[in-house]
């Protein structure tokens, strides 16, 4: 069996790669593992179950929930709420362990099963392992103890979590947004009534979009993944600035009132002089993945801050943040985490940061954001090839040696198997947008040629 767990969780084809006797089978294994490492010690156990808009949502939440409640888990349903909202939840109720059905940016027939420790934070990888081990072992035939009696779980709907949710995005921001006019694109997912919620109660004029979800249109030409509608939308309704999410929420990305794009590098740059000033950027440091844009690097420099670079991955950036105490990482696709408020990515916290800013400073979201200059970098899904190979792959480490060369100092390249699809990402950033594009159609090239 490969590898189930992938960057962000077990993700695929709901009713086909995600069917409902997997998603029981591994919240029976979670339950189990968990149990065994002593996090149920000494008490019943408690699970938050949460889940994104998305139709397959809806079976899957009943396998999950029948997996844990047969393990003899208490299961409070959340219902539909971002991601980082089911994070908060875990902590906030003192679960012992969060579940999350979302497949966050995917289209709509995916679906994914995300799981939370007690606190919300996310499993570490050893946990996940052992959850698959367990898992293959029930799977095949192997015993497992069932609880009867007053032994089995419990299930019960907790409602106050969306208030609860928004009650804390509230209290954690800096300054109110009086005077703000934003357009909100929820990309008809997790945060649909959530986002609209807390902007407006913190004082923003809020026009919605994508903000109607019916089970099948999440994503769909919307979001953080298709920017064009909030471009529109904000020129159209003369608004300061557009924020965008994705599917569970876990995603901020930005357009500014001239409908140009605010990503993930400039936000966070943006919200680290804003934090720096506050006296709540510790160390001065910044924690960031290797896919962020030189830019961003040489802006940090540039105002006397370190920056940390992690492998792809918002997890990886949390563990780099909680070993060394750090308060503020993130990705360019828009995952922010900001430590003191959350335990993973949040959208919506990272939109109000950023709106507070706007707010508090009296400066456009456009000069905010101009604290760093994106270098061109052009990026290359290649699908259907070998993502396993590209560390291995002779022909493909020539190929990249020989554009390093051509990149000199002015560049750089990078290529990564997708964690979360079946396909190899090619990155390449050079000072000219005409070069950055060769190049990276060459490896793209040679990624099939090597790999498929």
């Amino acid at each position: 069996m490969g590898r189930l767990f992938g960057t962000d969780g077990v993700r695929g084809v709901a009713n086909a790669d995600l069917t409902a006797e997997l998603a029981l089978g591994l919240s029976v294994a979670a339950a189990h593992v968990l149990a065994e490492a002593g996090t149920f010690a000494g008490h019943r156990p408690t699970a938050g179950v949460g889940r994104d808009p998305r139709a397959s949502g809806e079976f899957l939440e009943a396998a999950v929930v029948a997996g844990l409640a047969s393990a003899g888990v208490d299961v409070l349903r959340v219902g539909v709420l971002p991601t980082p909202a089911v994070a908060y939840l875990t902590g906030a109720l003192g679960a012992d362990l969060g579940v999350m059905l979302s497949a966050s940016h995917n289209a709509m027939p995916d679906n994914g099963i995300k799981f939370f420790a007690r606190g919300g934070h996310k499993l570490a990888d050893e946990l996940e392992d052992r959850i698959e081990t367990v898992y293959e072992q029930h799977r095949t035939g192997a015993p497992w103890e069932r609880p009867t009696g007053a032994g089995v779980g419990r299930v019960s709907d907790y409602d106050e979590g969306f208030e609860k949710y928004v009650a804390h995005l509230i209290a954690v921001l800096p300054n109110r947004l009086d005077g703000l006019k934003v357009v909100l694109d929820e990309a008809h997912g997790a945060a649909s009534h959530v986002s609209p919620e807390a902007f407006a109660r913190a004082g923003a004029e809020v026009v919605t979009i994508g903000g109607e979800p019916d089970g099948l249109n999440i994503n769909d030409g919307c979001g953080s993944t298709h920017l064009g509608l909030l471009k529109a939308a904000v020129l159209e309704h003369g608004a300061d600035f557009g924020i965008a999410h994705d599917g569970d929420a876990d995603r901020c990305l930005a357009v500014d009132g001239a409908g140009e794009e605010v990503d993930g590098d400039q936000i966070l740059a943006v919200l680290a002089l804003a934090m720096r000033e506050a006296g709540t950027l510790r160390g001065d440091t910044v924690v960031a993945t290797v896919m962020s844009n030189l830019g961003f690097k040489l802006a940090m420099e540039r105002e006397g801050l370190q920056l940390v670079q992690t492998a792809v991955g918002d997890r990886y950036v949390l563990e780099a943040m909680k070993a060394e105490g750090y308060a503020l990482g993130g990705e360019q696709s828009g995952h922010v985490i900001v430590l003191d408020h959350a335990t993973t990515g949040d959208g919506t916290l990272t939109g109000l940061m950023l709106a507070a800013r706007v707010a508090a400073t009296g400066r456009s979201l456009a000069e905010l954001a101009g604290v760093m200059r994106r270098l061109p970098q052009v990026l290359i899904n290649v699908p259907d090839v070998d993502k396993s190979r590209v560390k291995t792959s002779a022909e493909l480490a020539t190929a990249v040696a020989e554009a390093e060369r051509e990149l000199g100092a002015t560049g750089r390249v990078l290529l990564r198997p997708s964690g979360t699809e079946p396909l190899v990402r090619v990155m390449v950033e050079a000072a000219d947008i005409e070069q950055a594009r060769s190049v990276a159609g060459s490896l793209a090239d040679a990624v099939k040629s090597a790999l498929g």
